[in-house]
């Protein structure tokens, strides 16, 4: 079962593991390592802290070569774009990482499958297992494609929240501010939703697991329609 699981993640992440113990690492947490008493090595924290090095090694990399005339304070902001958490977890949606992770019972009821923190750990994990399984080529060659494919649109995503108030400020229009409409769902399992106004217009909505998720749509969803600029 979990073999047949494992083997649909590779042909999403596009990687073929050569020591699948690697990939079958870096899905598990540790409240699943502790209830199938599985030795501490055997949960996915080492591998992501790993990962995290080589990420950030690779994405430094991908900005100096490519961004040739930006400063190191802009280059230092966008790594910290592409590598922050709901930027990963937002990564590892796109090809439904969160299902292969293996939970334990208890952070399964609470919640833990849909929690940015631990998809993009896991994230984070998988490029550290690519590396130890095939070395630096082929780990970079998984972060170019998946993590750094189309940067400019991740980073307006990413960063909307700011670039929406820059715009809004440039633009004199009033005050920017979040209004949340609803919350529903259980507690370890909420949707927000949020509307982003200009006073009292509305000028973008988004829904998501936390109000900064949603937040974070509705600025989005504002900034590719350019709502704040016609708003009055």
């Amino acid at each position: 079962m979990l073999k047949e699981k494992f083997a649909k993640l590779e042909e999403k992440i596009g990687y073929r593991f050569r020591d699948t113990r690697l990939l079958r690492q870096a899905l598990t947490h540790s409240s699943y390592a502790n209830e199938q008493k599985i030795n501490k090595s055997g949960d996915y924290e080492r591998l992501e802290f790993l990962g995290d090095a080589v990420l950030e090694l690779v994405s430094s990399d991908y900005i100096y070569q490519q961004y040739p005339d930006m400063t190191e304070g802009k280059m230092t902001k966008l790594r910290s774009s592409i590598v922050c958490e709901p930027a990963l977890a937002s990564c590892a949606r796109e090809m439904g990482l969160e299902e292969y992770i293996l939970l334990g019972k208890g952070e399964e009821a609470t919640g833990g499958r849909g929690r940015d923190s631990i998809i993009s750990d896991v994230m984070e994990a998988i490029i550290g297992a690519i590396y130890l399984d095939s070395g630096i080529d082929e780990v970079k060659t998984y972060i170019h494609r998946v993590i750094l494919s189309d940067l400019e649109h991740k980073q307006l995503f990413y960063d909307a929240k700011t670039i929406l108030q820059e715009e809004i400020q440039k633009e004199n229009k009033g005050v920017l501010h979040y209004e949340l409409v609803s919350e529903d769902g259980p507690e370890h399992a909420k949707i927000f939703a949020v509307n982003a106004m200009i006073d009292k217009v509305i000028i973008g909505s988004g829904t998501g697991h936390s109000k900064k998720a949603a937040e974070q749509k509705a600025a989005y969803e504002a900034l590719i329609h350019k709502t704040y600029i016609i708003a009055d």
